[in-house]
């Protein structure tokens, strides 16, 4: 690499995320439900920005006919939505984790083969503990995960219990280790 390459960026490019990180939920979820007592709530979403060329429009759509078309053999069910802030949300039903995971990795490869990656913002696995939501965010840009738990009250979140579900599931999935990017997700469609 020259010096040039160096200065300006040249040549080289950052890595994206491992995107098989996304997979480490399947094996995580195993000691969510056995060893933390949170039960999945057999939906899942995924968030990304949306544009209104008709290429990105014809991805999605054609996502969501596969993922339809898939639908018979899995039994997930489809629905979207646009949040607040013009955000679109693909949020899947399906009584089998391992197929919201699949579904999940579907959407994302499927934009990020059309060149739209950077257009992902996360996906969120939902569970609950004692009848209270318990989500899991997965952030596209920086390939890991972080516990969110709302609290009780407007716009108000359980830090405390997120840093303990960190110190229970660290080993089983990759952990954004920077506290200050544990995004709060408020208003999910889940």
């Amino acid at each position: 690499m020259g010096l040039f390459d160096g200065l300006l960026g040249g040549k080289r490019k950052l890595k994206a995320p491992a995107r098989d990180r996304l997979f480490a939920m399947t094996t995580a979820q195993v000691t969510l439900e056995t060893a933390v007592g949170l039960k999945h709530r057999s939906k899942a979403a995924i968030a990304f920005q949306s544009l209104a060329t008709a290429d990105f429009k014809e991805i999605v759509n054609d996502t969501k006919e596969l993922l339809t078309g898939a639908a018979a053999d899995t039994g997930t069910t489809i629905e979207t939505k646009t949040d607040e802030y013009g955000y679109a949300w693909i949020v899947l039903n399906d009584e089998d984790f391992d197929d919201l995971v699949v579904s999940i990795n579907t959407v994302s490869s499927s934009l990020e083969a059309g060149g739209y990656g950077d257009r992902l913002l996360a996906s969120v696995f939902a569970f609950e503990e004692d009848g209270r939501p318990v989500y899991f965010i997965y952030n596209f840009k920086r390939g890991m995960y972080y516990p969110f738990v709302p609290a009780p009250g407007a716009q108000k979140r359980n830090t405390e219990r997120e840093l303990q579900l960190k110190a229970q599931v660290g080993n089983d999935l990759p952990l954004e280790p920077e506290l200050e990017r544990w995004f709060p997700l408020w208003d999910i469609p889940l």
